[in-house]
């Protein structure tokens, strides 16, 4: 979610919203905090406006600016809306429509999944037309963070304590995974190029920035699925912050990183350009200048894509690549039969603006039914997604 409203009541609890803003602002979402005005009187406007880099909705309009603050715009603005702490009073106006501030009309224009926080006593939070009106709000299909169990500001001990701001960013969080179209699948991508050590100093490797595995990474990962991404040399990061990355340099350790995840992924997306060739001997020390010319004997390295194949289990999806300079489709259907694919994402370095280090690519998908769909070229943001997509109806049949 990158559009995060969230609503600030009258509580004591509302010191706590500090720390959720800079929480939600750290996962990466665009936080626009409306607050009640009794909510002023336990932390400053200010604040949250600092932490949140946004203006602190609470009025409909500044009388002496006569600016308004567009409810209708903001409910349709938000990806999510959270009130926390959301105090009696203000889940009874939302339980009966009542909207005579900006928080509560914001709440009844939002389009978007409600979550809130209750905070209140014991014995508020007890009464029967509190347990009604919380129960009315699922009715109407928000969605209650449960509050916790401990002292409470009367002194008293029991359950009525807002969360956590942690425990609130896990529970949207995992929410919101729910009902994305990858959500509880596990997948695997590779990135990068593999360095394969001459000497101490010295590689054979490629110009492979990883952008394309990172982009196709980072739109799984928006998309639900638990991302485990291993990855060659490279200066490129992950927007999402969930995605597991284990870093690697050799083609062997790459085969090793893989084979300890794949039986537990539901897809592979081996999109690393590995080497193919590697020192049958380094040398342990730096190789220095002397003869006019120098011979490295190479030997094969392990073939990943084809080893993968060959352990595939059923239902489970396995995505490779080909970047081909000459007889593409010929050499792209080889790959894709030999080694147990369900599909081949293919680029050519004779199409501009394909291939390593650019932002764009250029690919066509060819399935085991041999199938072809082409694309035009795209930046690879855009064309992760159409990789992802394709994985996506494959996976969920």
């Amino acid at each position: 979610m990158k559009n995060i409203i969230l609503g600030v009541c009258g509580s004591i609890a509302a010191y706590k919203s500090a720390t959720l803003v800079r929480l939600l602002v750290k996962a990466g979402a665009n936080v626009r905090v409306v607050m009640s005005a009794d909510a002023t009187s336990f932390i400053t406007p200010l604040t949250l406006a600092t932490l949140s880099k946004n203006p602190v909705g609470i009025e409909y309009f500044k009388a002496d600016t006569g600016e308004w603050n567009n409810h209708v715009e903001l409910g349709l603005w938000a990806d999510a809306m959270i009130i926390a702490p959301a105090t009696a009073n203000t889940l009874a106006k939302m339980a009966n429509g009542l909207c005579d501030n900006l928080l509560t009309a914001v709440y009844l224009s939002a389009k978007c999944p409600v979550y809130f926080a209750p905070a209140m006593d014991l014995d508020m939070w007890l009464h029967p037309a509190t347990r009604q009106n919380v129960i009315r709000l699922q009715a109407f299909g928000n969605i209650m963070i449960p509050p916790g169990n401990g002292e409470l500001a009367s002194g008293l001990h029991g359950e009525g304590r807002m969360a956590e701001p942690e425990e609130i960013v896990a529970f949207v969080d995992a929410e919101s995974k729910k009902k994305l179209v990858l959500a509880g699948k596990k997948i695997l991508v590779t990135a990068g190029p593999t360095y394969e050590a001459i000497d101490p100093v010295r590689f054979i490797g490629n110009h492979s920035s990883g952008k394309m595995g990172f982009a196709i990474a980072d739109e799984l990962a928006s998309m639900g699925a638990d991302v485990t991404l291993v990855t060659g040399p490279t200066a490129q990061t992950s927007k999402q912050k969930t995605i597991k990355r284990i870093d690697v340099t050799s083609a062997a350790q790459m085969l090793e990183a893989c084979l300890a995840v794949y039986p537990g992924v539901n897809a592979a997306i081996m999109s690393a350009a590995v080497a193919d060739y590697t020192p049958a001997e380094v040398a342990e020390q730096k190789i220095k200048k002397q003869d006019e010319e120098l011979s490295i004997q190479l030997k094969k390295t392990t073939d990943i894509l084809k080893t993968l194949g060959q352990q595939k289990a059923a239902g489970q999806i396995l995505v490779g690549f080909a970047l081909e300079t000459n007889d593409e489709e010929l050499n792209a259907i080889s790959k894709l039969q030999k080694k147990n694919l369900d599909f081949i994402v293919l680029n050519s370095l004779n199409d501009a603006g394909a291939g390593f280090k650019g932002d764009t690519n250029k690919i066509t998908i060819i399935d085991s039914a041999l199938h072809k769909t082409m694309f035009d070229l795209k930046s690879k943001e855009a064309v992760a997604r159409d990789i992802c997509d394709k994985v996506t109806q494959l996976l969920n049949g």
